[in-house]
């Protein structure tokens, strides 16, 4: 072989190493960005007229009429609202609205309609739930267990207006992790505990198997609500104890590259963990880990605690 030749070949082989490098350097460049990109768009859906950051109440009902309003003679007292707005009345696991002697005040609206006497409400595990509004003020009615509640969201909260950004981990290539996909078939069923001590039942179509620090690691997804396009995982990991929030993590992914019910790959971008709602405030209503879910292993990667 030539002389010309060795360095006609070496000359070929640079050039495949460098267009690999910069090809890997653009698609590193370009994940960046879009995680960049989603953790703003996450600060901005927080700190909205109805994020989780607006919630500033969270009152249960009580069999029978619960009057509301900002006075303290009523069951349920809300600042910024007339004195007496009007009452939840819970019955036969039915939510119902009432108005106060005089009627509804003006400013109080559902779905945007001046409210009737008696009129029914729609819980948020029913469908799209009835909005109560009266300002920055907006109310629904939640179902929890055997338990109706409402939450009371204000668009100008003191958590948005003294928020001052969220806080992140440096964006970490090597916790963008290819998984191995193993299906349950069939998918199986879990009970799931929250804050508030209740459980929820969800799906679990298999189980997400990869390696961090040279460990074996297995996280169960479940389904969040019917139809739904991506998993849903709730962990706990040992930065839970120092640098993230103590409950939980959520990580919300597409579905494996064969589908649910064959094994293949899934992408797991652990930069993209974020906190539950429950780090924001004390009025949400969080799942927590199942025990099979909280790790004995850290991934300093995604959001951090909030509140130092």
């Amino acid at each position: 072989m030539t002389i010309t030749r060795i360095s006609a070949g070496l000359f070929a082989l640079s050039f495949l190493l460098l267009t690999f490098t910069a090809g890997a350097a653009d698609q590193n460049a370009k994940w960046r960005d879009n995680l960049l990109r989603w953790r703003s768009q996450r600060a901005r859906k927080l700190t909205g007229a109805e994020g989780w950051m607006s919630l500033v109440a969270l009152d249960w009902l009580k069999a029978g009429d619960n009057a509301f309003g900002s006075a303290k003679d009523n069951a349920i007292a809300i600042n910024k609202l007339p004195a007496h707005a009007g009452s939840f009345r819970l019955e036969n696991n039915r939510v119902t609205l009432l108005a106060p002697l005089g009627g509804f005040p003006k400013q109080i609206f559902v779905d945007g309609q001046m409210p009737h006497n008696g009129q029914a409400l729609v819980a948020d595990d029913a469908g799209k739930p009835s909005k109560i509004t009266d300002g920055t003020l907006t109310i629904l009615i939640i179902h929890r267990g055997d338990r109706f509640g409402i939450r009371v969201k204000d668009a100008k909260a003191p958590a948005i207006v003294d928020f001052h950004g969220l806080h992140w981990y440096a964006p970490d290539p090597a916790y963008r992790i290819r998984a191995r996909w193993i299906p349950y078939n069939p998918p199986k069923q879990i009970s799931v505990p929250t804050m508030i001590g209740t459980t929820e039942n969800y799906p679990v179509p298999g189980v997400a198997e990869f390696t961090v620090d040279g460990k074996s690691v297995r996280l169960e997804p479940v389904i969040e609500e019917p139809g739904d396009k991506q998993f849903f995982f709730i962990l706990r990991d040992e930065t839970s104890k120092t640098t993230t929030y103590g409950a939980s993590r959520f990580l919300y992914t597409d579905f494996p590259d064969h589908g649910l019910s064959q094994p293949g790959e899934l992408l797991m971008d652990f930069n993209r963990l974020e906190n539950p709602p429950c780090a924001y405030t004390p009025y949400a209503t969080c799942p927590l880990p199942p025990p099979q879910n909280r790790l004995q292993v850290a991934l300093p990667a995604g959001e951090q605690r909030y509140h130092k």
